[in-house]
Order: C-alpha cells, then sequence, then structure tokens
C-alpha cells in the first residue's frame, strides 16, 4: 500500500487592523467596568461586551493545518488554540495549476478577478506562498497556501503536471 500523508501547522500573523481591534475591545470593555462602578446600568453593556469579545477574540488567533492523504487537501482552522473547524476540502484531480504567487505561470490568474480568493497562508510577506486554481462546488477558487517542502513533493506526486515549484 503506497499512501501518501503530509501534515502542515501554519500560524496566521495578526494583522494591524486584529491589534486594533483586540486593544478597542479590551478598553472599552475596562472603560464601561470603570463607570459600572459609578452607574450600575452599564455593568449589563460590560457583560454584553465580554460575551462578545469571548467570541471575537478567538478569531484573531488563528492557525491553518494543511493534511494531505491521497490527492485529498484538507484545510482546517484553529482558533486559539483549542477550537478546530474544517474550512475546505479540496480533490486535487480537480486542481488545474499550483504555482508560487509571483510565479510567471500564475500571471493570468494573478489578474482575473472573477477567482473567489482563499487566503490560508500566515500573511508574512517573507514566506513564499503558492496559489492553487481549483474548482469548488459553486466557482473556481484561487487557494493561497504556504506549503513546506514535504507537502508540495506530495501533491507534486500526485499531480505532476499540473505542480510547479519555480
Amino acid at each position: 500500500m503506497n499512501d501518501s500523508y503530509s501534515e502542515l501547522l501554519v500560524k496566521k500573523e495578526q494583522t494591524g487592523k486584529d491589534k486594533v481591534i483586540k486593544f478597542l475591545l479590551i478598553g472599552v470593555i475596562a472603560a464601561t467596568a470603570v463607570v459600572g462602578v459609578i452607574i450600575p446600568l452599564v455593568w449589563v453593556l460590560t457583560l454584553g461586551l465580554g460575551i462578545a469579545a469571548y467570541f471575537i477574540l478567538p478569531n484573531l488567533d488563528l492557525e491553518y493545518e494543511y493534511v494531505y492523504v491521497n490527492g485529498e487537501l484538507d484545510i482546517d482552522k484553529i482558533m486559539a488554540k483549542s477550537k478546530r473547524k474544517r474550512v475546505q476540502s479540496f480533490d486535487l484531480a480537480k486542481m488545474e495549476i499550483m504555482a508560487p504567487v509571483n510565479s510567471h505561470r500564475m500571471d493570468y490568474q494573478n489578474h482575473n478577478t472573477k477567482l473567489k480568493v482563499l487566503d490560508f497562508s500566515s500573511g508574512n510577506k517573507e514566506h513564499k506562498v503558492y496559489a492553487m486554481i481549483i474548482p469548488d462546488e459553486k466557482e473556481i477558487c484561487k487557494v493561497l497556501l504556504e506549503p513546506d517542502q514535504t507537502l508540495l513533493e506530495n501533491i507534486q506526486k500526485s499531480c505532476p503536471r499540473k505542480v510547479f515549484m519555480d
């Protein structure tokens, strides 16, 4: 039995927007708590903001896990290192092309505005990001990934004419 398997965990870096949301949410909760000492009715607002923070803040600490098994690529989103959710599953036999985002092979796809972009990369400009063009249930998607060498080699074994590493 010749099974191909590899997995990779990619931590998404916090953007400036994520940091501002986190800072403002915590600041507003602290401010309403202080005002709640003077005006007890404001505690209701503090409680509501605390509940909102419970749901919003874990979504700012993200990791993506790529799991490749025999021509299937599953992508899971891990929030705050505790909650896992399957984001997407791809049958790589349907993939059109996979290459680095800045490769000349992706010129047409990079200028095609009709593609739905799914970004599962870390967001770090220094890392090598690959784009995979693959049809979804409804439309064609451009999936951004940061695979390591093992994952790339396994994908290339299953789709040798569709994966480019240049």
